[in-house]
């Protein structure tokens, strides 16, 4: 129990010195309305009038021809999407290309020695090691 008394008392002290701190005083929002419907510097940009924001939308309908810059962003972002997606599908070929490669190398491999083996086994002591090649009397 002694914790939450100890937690009551820090919870209060810290009321105490946000009420009596001048800097509390000042972040209130000022009720004088003058200052918000004249926004000075870079936030006359930001927020327009009440009429251009309603007309803000409906500036360009859909059927509208769009600008330059607009068709030119758009192209931009069709041409970097094409060359990320070829680059990804590069890649993924080159992958698959080591890999058959590899595979082919693998299976060659195997195929040799398997040969090799069958040639030891079936040799026969004559140069070169075939059957037709046998002399007969």
């Amino acid at each position: 129990m002694s914790w939450t008394y100890a937690t009551l008392l820090v919870l209060l002290a810290v009321l105490i010195a946000l009420n009596l701190s001048e800097e509390a005083e000042s972040a209130a929002v000022a009720s004088n309305t003058a200052n918000a419907k004249s926004p000075a510097g870079p936030l006359r940009r930001i927020f327009m009038k009440e009429a251009d924001a309603s007309n803000f939308f409906r500036k360009r309908s859909r059927r509208a021809v769009k600008s330059q810059d607009e068709i030119n962003a758009e192209q931009r972002q069709v041409l970097a999407a094409d060359e990320r997606k070829r680059e990804f599908h590069e890649e993924k070929r080159n992958e698959f290309e080591s890999y058959a490669e590899e595979d082919h190398d693998e299976q060659n491999e195997r195929t040799r020695e398997s040969t090799e083996q069958w040639r030891e086994f079936h040799y026969d002591g004559m140069n070169p090691p075939h059957e037709y090649n046998r002399h007969t009397a």
